[in-house]
């Protein structure tokens, strides 16, 4: 993670405390600071230029995100970084996972 990004996770780094403490609270135990940062900067966020982000937007994104959501990223990375399609080549794996394009 460059220096920047290290600052933003700092700075909001209360914000992704309190998530996951209501994560914890429906029962997603597993889930930590790092995943959630993670999430938001690979998924949410893979398009924009996130060392312009100001630290209400970030705090407004992560508040959005519902349990649903993030369960549904971590399974598909779990999904794509292990070899449970092994007569599958990379490239084949890239694209099936790859996001739809929108219409």
């Amino acid at each position: 993670m460059d220096q920047k990004l290290d600052e933003l996770y700092t700075h909001v780094l209360p914000a992704l405390e309190s998530k996951k403490n209501e994560f914890h609270l429906y029962g997603y135990t597993v889930v930590t600071e790092r995943g959630l940062w993670d999430y938001l900067v690979q998924k949410k966020w893979r398009r924009k230029d996130i060392s312009n982000m100001r630290p209400y937007e970030i705090v407004q994104d992560l508040f959005k995100l519902s349990p649903a959501q993030f369960m549904t990223y971590t399974q598909t990375e779990a999904q794509r970084n292990s070899s449970a399609f092994p007569e599958l080549s990379e490239e084949e794996r890239a694209i099936l996972f790859s996001p739809r394009k929108s219409n």
